[in-house]
């Protein structure tokens, strides 16, 4: 992600975690928990299941910008659940389903509480069904407004961390990824775009007005990744690597998007040199909106809002397609492996292309002093999880600074070899350590303390042997 919101207040109001249930005798169903303890977001995501696709129907009135929507839900129950939570903050449900068979639920602040008809056990997959109708908003918290974005023609959306709940039902955390389907319905004069191919053509327009579009992202998708962009766009189709490459824009974006399209497949083809394929079965992007809330890594097709910024920006968003989400985090706390790998393949960007070397770069910011050094980018906390200085800038210098400790040769080995290992997985910190550690030969547990554990700077004795003039 690259924000175009400043830093907000340092200090945040935490939720306590939810307590773990007392053990119970074997065989007893027991509720699933209210979140999975993400020490930024403890009520995000849900304990007792895992999810293996979402289904999302939707019909979009830009009107009044309100839907009705039927959300269905293939999971995996991993403990005999009595009952779970859906994180939820759309607008008013008129039904819900598990199994076919009517469930009760009741809503509690983000939590949509499901009670099936019967207990579901340990292993079984189940289905469940919402549907609901009613305005759709985006929500907001302390890291800015996210999730349903509306427009003047239609609306896009953009989740990151928490507003995937603001549109759809989920286990909306970054540690469970699922497969998407969407389809969508629209008046015909606007187009739709979501994540990954379209399957098959559009619906014929009915008599009411509506056309139906349908997308599948068959790769796992973090739900906060999921996208759809609903209004007027002049859209671009062509191939990059033999995948598609569709992008789209707003006609009033046309000057900051003619890069869009073209640089987008370069950007592609350079990167896939560098972090190894591409992971995902399509690619392109999206601008639209006015700027004011940010541009996003959404899967396989980013959005800009507002448009692109620069060159960077999508070279920013596609680095992501491999740091961030085919290798995704399991806990907001390690953002810095989001977003200092995407603005290292920014620096290595103009650093293959007539612009300064990445060492430069670092040395400029390496100079800093004061408050520059004063969150640790590997647990930044909730309120500074984007914050530019400490997640962007020395999240970037810290994997800089790797490069020099460890050379050229082992440092490309192991972005390609981070991408591969864990493509559609999520990762901690640790996990990063341990695999540049054994690809290195080296003990680099003093290294990663200094420049992720410590608000002061690091010495160049724990990165560089000749320290710079």
């Amino acid at each position: 992600m690259v924000r175009k919101l400043a830093a907000l207040a340092a200090s945040v109001m935490m939720v306590t975690s939810p307590a773990v249930p007392a053990l119970a005798e074997p065989g007893a169903f027991l509720p699933g928990a209210p979140g999975i303890g993400d020490p930024y977001y403890p009520l995000q995501g849900n304990g007792g299941y895992d999810v293996g696709h979402y289904d999302l129907r939707l019909r979009f009135d830009p009107a009044d910008h309100t839907a009705d929507a039927t959300a269905t839900i293939t999971a995996t129950a991993t403990h005999n659940l009595s009952r779970f939570d859906l994180d939820f903050s759309g607008p008013e449900i008129k039904s819900v389903t598990v199994d076919g068979a009517r469930a009760g639920y009741r809503r509690d602040g983000q939590e949509l509480v499901i009670t099936p008809a019967a207990g579901l056990r340990a292993g079984t997959t189940f289905t469940v069904v919402v549907s609901y109708a009613g305005k759709l908003t985006a929500v907001s918290d302390d890291t800015g407004q996210q999730g349903w974005i509306n427009t003047k023609d239609g609306a896009f959306v953009a989740s990151q961390p928490d507003g995937a709940r603001s549109w759809f039902p989920a286990n909306d955390t970054p540690a469970d990824k699922a497969t998407f389907s969407f389809r969508v319905s629209a008046p015909e004069e606007l187009t739709v775009l979501a994540n990954g191919e379209r399957a098959g053509a559009d619906d014929t327009t009915g008599s009411d007005g509506y056309r139906t579009a349908r997308w599948e992202m068959r790769q796992p998708m973090a739900p906060y990744l999921a996208m759809l962009a609903i209004g007027r766009f002049v859209v671009s189709e062509g191939t990059v690597d033999g995948i598609p490459n569709v992008t789209a824009y707003d006609p009033a974006l046309a000057e900051k998007s003619k890069r869009l399209h073209d640089l987008t497949a370069e950007a592609v083809r350079w990167e896939s040199s560098l972090f190894g394929p591409y992971p995902f079965s399509s690619t392109g992007g999206v601008a639209d909106g006015r700027g004011s809330v940010t541009a996003l890594e959404t899967q396989g097709r980013p959005v800009y809002s507002g448009g692109p910024t620069d060159d960077s920006e999508i070279v920013h968003e596609l680095a992501h397609q491999w740091f961030g989400n085919s290798v995704g985090v399991r806990s907001w706390r390690d953002i810095w492996l989001n977003e200092g790998f995407a603005k290292y393949a920014e620096w290595l960007y103009q650093e293959q292309h007539d612009g300064p070397s990445a060492r430069d770069t670092f040395d400029r910011l390496y100079r800093k002093d004061g408050a520059f050094w004063n969150l640790k980018t590997g647990d930044p906390g909730q309120a500074h999880m984007f914050d530019d200085n400490a997640i962007y800038l020395r999240g970037a210098m810290t994997v800089h600074a790797l490069r020099e400790k460890i050379g050229d040769k082992v440092f490309f080995t192991l972005l390609k070899t981070w991408a591969q290992e864990h493509k559609y997985g999520t990762v901690t910190t640790s996990d990063f350590v341990d695999l540049a550690e054994r690809l290195s030969g080296q003990n680099l547990g003093s290294f990663f303390d200094a420049w992720l554990y410590q608000s002061k700077k690091p010495p160049q004795s724990v990165f560089r042997s000749t320290p710079a003039e």
